[in-house]
């Protein structure tokens, strides 16, 4: 038997390692294009602006094209997946609940990477990844905001379903609201199972919140949200002031009259760059994508509405929370949000 030498071994070893490097380079995908579906129009301030508007940013990141498929409705969307599978999209993002049964389906029969929100369930390595982002720390100052400033000491959140995205920041709010003045009512309502489009909904049942003493209404719905604003606007509280107005995920300062106090904020780009440099080293589905505090991807709006001082409180709370010192846990599903509404 002849033994081979040192100089030999590291030879064969150098061999193996380069190919192994170039097996990894050969999985890692070239994406070139990647493209958004999403029910209403990108304009609304809100979930549809903040996806189009971070896939555009992500893609602009990442040097690579993105296609838009805007006010598409929430039913069936199948056409538009597979259009955009055909025309070599290397990412397909379905923006809306509705689209979670759809768009893995179709990602499958094209063999096209396709990411959906609220389902981490359907998460699959190489093919289908989740963000189901969570804005509860972000909510949370929101309802530490809401108990600060009310009058009244009842508040209201309004809602257009329950999807976990709702869900988390309805309980996160909850929470923070509690946490500051625990002798606060909290009135909650759902417009509908899937309102998220229901203007006329959203103004009634934020007409009936205020009715029943909520003098700050957090309101969460895409273009419901703003038949929740028309209430605000045009609706007393029962002490006879201003009721005002959280808003969530976008900024909706250019066509504000003077009742919106804040809104949570949603930074989406940081998550679909993410995705699009997990596809490039293999890493695809293997994770689920979030937003937090730290990183900027979910802040609290200031608005002139605020006063310095209350401000100064709640970006303390804010720090608490970056540094660790407050931990909060999420919440997904509705019955948690109900139990938390009704508590004394």
């Amino acid at each position: 038997m002849r033994t081979a030498s040192p100089n030999a071994i590291a030879r064969l070893l150098g061999s193996a390692a380069l190919a192994a490097s170039l097996a990894f380079a050969a999985q890692a995908e070239d994406i070139k294009s990647i493209a958004i579906l999403t029910p209403e129009q990108g304009t609304d301030y809100g979930w549809n602006q903040q996806g189009v508007e971070g896939a555009k940013a992500a893609a602009a990141a990442t040097g690579i094209e993105v296609i838009l498929a805007e006010n598409l409705g929430y039913g069936d969307v199948r056409p538009t997946l597979q259009e955009l599978a055909e025309d070599g999209a290397g990412l397909i993002i379905a923006h809306a609940s509705g689209y979670n049964t759809a768009a893995p389906e179709v990602g499958a029969q094209y063999k096209v990477k396709v990411a959906v929100t609220d389902t981490p369930q359907s998460m699959k390595a190489g093919a289908v990844a989740d963000y189901t982002s969570s804005g509860h720390q972000g909510a949370y100052l929101a309802g530490v905001l809401a108990a600060k400033m009310s009058r009244t000491g009842t508040v209201g959140i309004v809602v257009s379903g329950e999807p976990p995205s709702w869900n988390v920041q309805s309980a996160a709010f909850a929470e923070g609201v509690k946490a500051t003045k625990p002798g606060m009512v909290i009135r909650y309502a759902v417009i509908g199972p899937a309102a998220y489009s229901d203007a006329a909904g959203g103004k009634r049942v934020t007409e009936s919140l205020i009715a029943a003493g909520a003098d700050i209404i957090f309101g969460q719905g895409n273009g419901s949200s703003f038949g929740m604003l028309q209430a605000v606007e045009t609706t007393k509280a029962t002490d006879g002031g201003k009721v005002l107005f959280i808003d969530v995920i976008g900024d909706k300062t250019p066509i504000d009259k003077g009742y919106l106090l804040s809104s949570v904020l949603w930074n989406l780009e940081p998550v679909f760059a993410a995705m699009i440099n997990d596809i490039k080293a293999d890493k695809y589905g293997t994770h689920n994508y979030d937003i937090n505090l730290k990183d900027g991807s979910v802040d609290l709006l200031h608005t002139k509405n605020v006063p310095d001082d209350v401000w100064a409180e709640v970006m303390k709370v804010k720090q608490d929370i970056i540094d660790g010192k407050l931990t909060l846990t999420p919440k997904y599903d509705a019955d948690a949000v109900h139990a938390l509404v009704t508590a004394n």
